[in-house]
């Protein structure tokens, strides 16, 4: 299928776009589907823990994964779908760890939940998913102010930060990208920009977006957004894979294989864009 142009967004079939990354094949370095994430993190080599971060006086928990090197690495924060902070999500950020960065994925739901809990104390994912819409914007970008200073602090930190998110986390991806200057790299997968586009003119960091290409709520939103950054003079590079869903990363088997297909090159499109900006 050949590569298309469409309104200066890429359309990606089977060939990545990029000049500086070559078409992918499938490989064990990818993150693993929803159904494979708990195996994934049980067989997984690296060190893993979970830590809390205060954040005006709430113990906000965090997954964090280090990665396998002698030199300092780059922390991501991994900002979770709405669905919270789950198996998926430490995969993904087991699979960071394994690419080289410290991966750190708080749970923002920490505080929130039955008992004071986080994710794990809602009894129904449809419980976790009213109560992460209904999140104030203004606390999460405090909460992850508080995460990234915490993972900077790391030892094993190289004083570079960036932020990957999905869904309910990729617009919160852009939405800090906003607000949060020192970020070195924004990833948003499959999520929009702020409504008011003129709020991107506080973008410091590049942005790399990430997008299924049968996701038309979210698809109609980039050229708007393309154009504001590029009448801003901001890095924007948005991908769009022909077929792909909203969640395909997550959800690869959907979509007759285009799911897989769009995650075969959306991750080391990720994986280049953050090693380029942080190291």
């Amino acid at each position: 299928m050949a590569t298309a142009k469409h309104l200066g967004i890429a359309v990606i079939g089977f060939l990545a776009t990029s000049s500086w990354i070559s078409t992918p094949t499938r490989a064990a370095s990818l993150p693993p589907a929803e159904d494979a994430a708990k195996a994934h993190l049980n067989g997984s080599p690296r060190h893993a823990e979970l830590a809390t971060v205060d954040v005006r006086g709430t113990p906000v928990r965090v997954w964090v994964v280090y990665p396998e090197r002698k030199d300092a690495a780059p922390a991501v924060i991994v900002i979770h779908e709405i669905f919270g902070l789950t198996d998926w999500i430490r995969a993904v950020a087991d699979q960071l760890a394994a690419d080289g960065f410290i991966a750190v994925a708080p749970d923002l739901l920490s505080g929130k939940g039955p008992g004071g809990g986080a994710t794990d104390a809602y009894s129904s994912r449809d419980d976790v998913t009213k109560a992460v819409s209904g999140l104030a914007r203004d606390e999460v970008i405090a909460r992850l102010d508080a995460v990234r200073d915490w993972a900077l602090a790391r030892p094993a930190a190289n004083g570079k930060s960036a932020s990957l998110g999905f869904c309910w986390g990729g617009s919160t991806s852009f939405a800090w990208a906003v607000a949060q200057p020192g970020l070195a790299a924004a990833v948003v997968y499959y999520g929009t920009a702020p409504d008011d586009l003129s709020k991107l003119s506080a973008v410091k960091a590049p942005v790399l977006g990430l997008y299924g290409g049968g996701d038309a709520r979210v698809g109609a939103t980039i050229p708007a957004t393309e154009a504001k950054m590029n009448e801003l003079g901001k890095v924007y590079e948005p991908h769009v894979f022909e077929g792909a869903g909203h969640g395909f990363l997550r959800a690869q088997d959907g979509q007759s294989g285009a799911n897989l297909r769009a995650t075969e090159r959306a991750w080391p499109l990720t994986i280049a864009f953050l090693r380029q900006h942080t190291n």
